[in-house]
């Protein structure tokens, strides 16, 4: 089975390398052709619909329906699960859809309450983020639907189709930004009308799948049926679970509001860097983890199930690990490389370089969160990880007043280089977040201790040590890559991505770690 698994992980994971790679090159145009001040609205108007992507595209709602899906398709006939669906579709689309228009209206309320240092610039960003959100809020009626159809398909193993729409958006919002913006009065705005044609052709492109499944027929209004009621149930706690590290990142952006100009962005597209190794690897194997581990809780195979935890966070730790220390190390050339083109200056690269080295914790706090939450949402238990996120969070915003307390009593609030402790708490949430998952796993009997994970791990990090080495050596510093031509810097980058690659892997296969001790075997579940 490990074999499938993985395979479908990998399809998943290019899928979502090809949507990582135009989603960079969608920021690259966009801070070419937009100026930091405005590329500030457009993060705000575009992290409130990205909130409830995670949300509903990769969060609260997959967690709630996948499981459900796939109960009905392993116990019950076509037929029924194709009266789920359509009840599913209806229920959901017609309350988001009541909900998106109350967005759409109360836009200014959200604004002055996600960003509330935008009504005392005086660049104008406050109606110009209340235009912009009017654009983007019914992006949550259709990433909702475009959720479901990707829940739909991932259930019969249909994994590329449903990463492949981030692409399709990616290259909406290229096209927006680079030909369209120009037309406009005010370029930002376009990039917000992008985020709505883009959502309603990830939408459309799904359709003809789910047809040809034969499991979507006529969407109703249906709140009675039995599965709705209880995906709503669950949805319920894990839109909480799922929703805390984006309102931790929407909190500390709002708060950024407050800091120097600028900090929005700087601390947006670091996150956006993160991102990266976070969707092709992370949420990708999360992705395809979830049906799996559903099927075998609705089979009761406790022995399986438990080894496809202990198998999934045996890879986490393999690939997550050595990424977040790249990250740090080369934080630097990450940022000239990708984002220091045309309005994006050398003091932007600066400051989003050390965001991104405050957020190479985080990566490996989200990237386990993703994978151990879908454990407990695999058995339908949403409230264990929203207690857990929620304690992380109360962490996380204790950390951030303390913060904000300590830059304002020391008359540093506008200070260049604050916003970089933002991202530093958001790190340590999510290192807390996943901590106590993992425990409350071992306590479970979900995982169980063993020596296989300790041992595994003293060799991921004496390796990743090596490889860190190494980048710091051949890395140079930021000043340097700034005054290199564009080419030369993409050379030079893929040279240290491709040397640190072979250096670890190298230094492993030294040090004992071969590929066969990542085969899923059920019998050896234990860490």
């Amino acid at each position: 089975m490990s074999r499938g698994i993985f395979r479908s992980t990998a399809i998943v994971g290019i899928t979502t390398l090809l949507s990582r790679v135009t989603g960079l090159l969608r920021d690259i145009v966009q801070v070419a052709m937009i100026p930091a001040v405005f590329l500030e609205v457009y993060v705000l108007a575009n992290q409130i619909p990205n909130l409830l992507r995670r949300l509903f595209a990769e969060g609260a709602f997959s967690q709630a329906f996948v499981p459900v899906v796939a109960e009905y398709k392993t116990k019950r006939s076509k037929e029924e699960v194709r009266e789920l669906v359509d009840s599913v579709a209806g229920t959901l689309g017609g309350f988001l859809a009541i909900v998106s228009l109350v967005g759409v209206i109360a836009a200014p309320v959200v604004v002055a309450i996600c960003a509330p240092g935008f009504t005392a610039k005086e660049v104008g960003q406050f109606g110009l983020a209340v235009e912009m959100l009017r654009w983007t809020f019914p992006y949550l009626l259709f990433v909702s639907l475009t959720a479901l159809a990707g829940g739909v398909l991932n259930s019969y193993q249909q994994f590329a189709l449903p990463a492949f729409t981030s692409v399709v958006l990616n290259v909406v919002l290229i096209v927006f930004a680079a030909w369209v913006s120009p037309h406009f009065e005010q370029p930002a705005v376009a990039l917000a009308v992008g985020v709505f044609v883009g959502g309603l052709l990830q939408v459309f492109i799904q359709l003809p799948a789910l047809i040809k499944l034969g499991v979507i027929r006529r969407p109703h209004w249906n709140y009675q049926h039995e599965a709705v009621r209880r995906i709503a149930k669950l949805m319920g706690p894990a839109i909480i679970g799922s929703s805390m590290g984006q309102l931790s990142i929407m909190v500390s952006t709002g708060i950024a509001s407050l800091l120097a100009d600028g900090s929005m962005a700087w601390l947006y597209y670091a996150d956006r860097v993160v991102e990266f190794p976070l969707g092709v690897f992370s949420i990708a194997l999360a992705t395809v983890i979830l049906p799996s581990l559903s099927s075998q809780h609705a089979k009761e195979s406790p022995d399986e199930f438990s080894a496809t935890m202990a198998w999934a966070v045996r890879l986490v730790c393999l690939i997550v690990i050595p990424a977040s220390v790249a990250l740090f190390s080369l934080a630097g050339p990450l940022t000239a490389a990708l984002l220091h083109y045309g309005h994006y200056s050398a003091k932007d690269a600066q400051m989003t370089r050390i965001a991104l080295m405050a957020f190479s914790l985080a990566l490996l706090g989200w990237s386990m969160i993703k994978v151990l939450a879908t454990g407990y949402y695999a058995q339908q238990n949403t409230k264990a990880p929203v207690k857990i996120a929620m304690r992380s969070l109360g962490v996380t915003m204790a950390l951030n007043v303390v913060v904000v307390l300590a830059l304002w009593l020391t008359d540093n609030l506008k200070t260049p280089g604050a916003h970089a402790l933002l991202a530093l708490t958001n790190g340590v949430g999510a290192i807390m977040n996943a901590t106590l998952l993992y425990t409350g796993l071992l306590r479970s009997q979900v995982l169980k201790r063993g020596q296989a994970l300790r041992g595994l791990l003293i060799r991921i990090v004496l390796a990743s040590a090596l490889m860190a080495a190494f980048l710091w050596w051949f890395g140079g510093d930021l000043a340097t890559w700034l005054e290199t031509s564009k080419i030369l810097r993409v050379v030079w980058l893929a040279g240290l991505v491709v040397g640190g690659i072979v250096i670890y892997f190298a230094a492993l296969w030294v040090m004992g770690v071969r590929a066969g001790q990542f085969r899923l075997q059920p019998p050896a579940t234990s860490l």
